[in-house]
C-alpha cells in the first residue's frame, strides 16, 4: 500500500498535531500537517485566509492539499479538523482505508477540547465563541469522522504519551517499524 503510514483527523484541539509528531518521531517517520501544506503554498495562515478569503475558498485549498498528502507522504499525516467536510477528501480517505491504510479519529470531550483551545486567533472557527462553536463542530463533525475512521483514540483528559501509546498499538503488526 502507497501513501501515508496513517492519517490522524479529529476536531480542533482533538491533539492532531501533538500526537502527529511525536508518532512520527517515534517510528522514526516524517510529520505533515495539511494546514502547515496550505499555509506554505499560499504564503499566509489558515485564520488569514479565513478572514480574507472565506471558508470556502480555504477548503478548497485544503481539498487539494489532502488529495497530494495522501499521494505523495509516506509518514504520519494530520488533516485540519475540517477536511472531512469534503466529500472528495472523505472518498479518499475511505478508500485509503479500505486499501490496508490506518485512519485514526482522535476523539476528544468537549471540556478537553475548550481547555486546550483556549482563545487561540489561530483557529478561525472557535475565534467568537470558542465553546459553543466547538460543542457545534463536535456534534456536526462525528459523523463524518466516524465515517473515514478505521480506528477511535480517545484524548480528552490523557497525556500525550497514553495517546500516542494507543495509536502506534492501532498500527497494523510492522508497520512502519
Amino acid at each position: 500500500m502507497s501513501g501515508p503510514l496513517l492519517v490522524l483527523v479529529g476536531p480542533p484541539a482533538s491533539g492532531k498535531t501533538t500526537v502527529g509528531t511525536a508518532t512520527a518521531a517515534a517510528l522514526g517517520r516524517p510529520f505533515r500537517d495539511t494546514d502547515a501544506d496550505v499555509e506554505a503554498e499560499t504564503g499566509t495562515s489558515v485564520a488569514d485566509l479565513f478572514v480574507t478569503h472565506g471558508e470556502a475558498h480555504f477548503r478548497a485549498l485544503e481539498e487539494a492539499a489532502v488529495a497530494r498528502a495522501l499521494a505523495e507522504h509516506d509518514g504520519v499525516l494530520a488533516l485540519g479538523g475540517g477536511a472531512v467536510l469534503s466529500p472528495a477528501s472523505r472518498a479518499l480517505l475511505v478508500a485509503y482505508g479500505r486499501d490496508g491504510g490506518t485512519v485514526v479519529h482522535l476523539d476528544v470531550d468537549l471540556p478537553s477540547a475548550a481547555r486546550r483551545a483556549g482563545l487561540s486567533r489561530d483557529r478561525p472557527l472557535l475565534a467568537v465563541n470558542p465553546r459553543a462553536m466547538l460543542r457545534v463542530l463536535l456534534e456536526q463533525r462525528a459523523p463524518l469522522y466516524a465515517e473515514v475512521a478505521t480506528v477511535v483514540v480517545p484524548t480528552g483528559g490523557r497525556t500525550p504519551d497514553d495517546v500516542v501509546a494507543d495509536v502506534l498499538a492501532a498500527l497494523p503488526a510492522g508497520a512502519g517499524r
